[in-house]
């Protein structure tokens, strides 16, 4: 693969990486307290992976992407169970981009963007109560 090719799936994961910081603000601020300390630790770590994201795209000779001002939510999230739903797309969306980024890398970074994503499908899990069949592969967890 292509360094051009590499760079534009760590840029992804670096995007999605800042869109999930900024939505779990918005599931901070609508959890219930027995889920708080869950949201905030998820927070942090997507976080510390947006940081080390945006070494790796230096690193390859790119500047990183910067994050958005605000970010478009999938749907409205007024209470404590859309808070939920919120950070479990979250999670599956960043399982996706890491999916993705597992195809085009190799050698270390291809072992950190797998536990990434096995990271984001155990915290999809604890949200949403189940799993997938395959987290991150959209194509194939889809029912018939």
């Amino acid at each position: 693969m292509s360094t051009q090719a590499l760079l534009t799936a760590v840029q992804a994961a670096l995007a999605a990486e800042h869109a999930a910081v900024y939505g779990y603000g918005v599931v901070g601020a609508r959890i219930d307290d027995a889920r708080r300390a869950e949201a905030v630790q998820a927070h942090d770590a997507h976080r510390a992976r947006r940081d080390s994201l945006g070494r790796t795209v230096r690193d390859l000779g790119g500047t990183p992407a910067a994050a958005a001002p605000g970010y478009a939510l999938p749907f409205p999230v007024p209470d404590p169970a859309a808070a939920l739903r919120l950070a479990s797309h979250l999670e599956d969306r960043v399982a996706g981009v890491y999916s993705d980024l597992v195809r085009a890398a190799n050698g270390q970074l291809r072992r950190e963007a797998a536990v990434s994503l096995r990271e984001a499908a155990v915290r999809s899990v604890r949200w949403r109560g189940s799993g997938v069949a395959f987290p991150g592969l959209a194509e194939r967890a889809a029912r018939p």
